[in-house]
């Protein structure tokens, strides 16, 4: 029997549709359930629902209330700071690094686009002990800017060859006609290459922003003192605790992170779907 091609055309939306309907649950449940968390009463999960029944802000005022054993206005600021640094960095390394590679032929070029390629299969964390040796011998054990530099490093490699790709497809047309009129390659890259590269800036912004805000390993192999925790060590010692761990706290603690994502993404949004969808069309 045939299937007529309405029909299959009915059958792949159907299919589609809860396929995007599962992924959604799967995605909007724990938010929801995060939410609920935080807004019950008492610092068990065991007695909170998703919807509570006696809802209250309690967790919040006390993320705030200046507490000497929780200085989570200290740890946010410390992320924030760390993360604003290292969008900054990412995006003024990646973009050298990317027109380098996209624009010029050079002795080793390949080898080198080999090498971020193979920086990117070796797991962070083998490095910890190296990371932590080197925080040592300089001295900048606590440090955030030993921190930012070395989450800058790590974004190089991926997003350079994300960027690359992306400029790989702007026509090498625009650069001679520019030379043409006498401009120069550091020229041709402010005024044409950059404005052009937009998406690909939002993408590599948004990655070097929200890599910071979600990392433990290495922070925590460089950070030692509460002063110096960033969010993720700051919520994971609430609820590390033998006795009087917090997990409502932490859910509002957690939730308040995603404000500065949210801000971030809807600044750049306009310009980051099309970078994610248009970074991979050339090598």
């Amino acid at each position: 029997m045939r299937v007529s091609v309405r029909s299959k055309k009915f059958l792949l939306l159907f299919v589609s549709y809860a396929i995007l309907t599962f992924v959604a649950i799967v995605i909007i449940y724990p938010l929801i359930w995060t939410i609920g968390a935080s807004l019950n009463p008492g610092n068990s999960l065991i007695s909170t629902s998703i919807i509570p029944n006696h809802p209250t802000f309690d967790h919040y005022r006390e993320l705030f209330a200046g507490k000497e054993s929780l200085p989570y206005a200290r740890w946010y600021w410390n992320s924030i700071k760390i993360s604003l640094f290292t969008m900054i960095g990412s995006v003024i390394s990646v973009s050298f690094t990317a027109y380098a590679f996209s624009r010029f032929r050079f002795k080793g070029r390949k080898n080198a686009l080999t090498l971020f390629l193979l920086l990117q299969m070796v797991p962070q964390f083998s490095a910890l002990i190296a990371l932590f040796v080197l925080a040592q011998m300089l001295g900048m054990i606590n440090s955030h800017w030993l921190l930012i530099l070395l989450y800058i490093g790590g974004q190089i490699p991926m997003n350079t060859f994300l960027m690359k790709g992306y400029m790989d497809s702007i026509p090498r047309d625009l650069d001679e006609s520019a030379k043409i009129d006498g401009a120069s390659s550091t020229r041709i890259f402010f005024q044409i290459l950059l404005p052009l590269s937009k998406p690909m800036i939002a993408v590599v912004a948004m990655n070097g922003f929200t890599g910071p805000l979600g990392d433990f390993v290495l922070s925590s192999a460089i950070l030692r003192t509460p002063d110096a925790y960033t969010l993720p060590i700051g919520l994971y010692n609430l609820v590390n605790q033998v006795m009087g761990a917090s997990y409502t706290t932490f859910a509002a603690g957690a939730l308040l992170i995603s404000i500065p994502v949210a801000i971030v993404f809807l600044m750049l949004q306009r310009n980051f779907v099309s970078g994610l969808t248009l970074g991979g069309i050339k090598g």
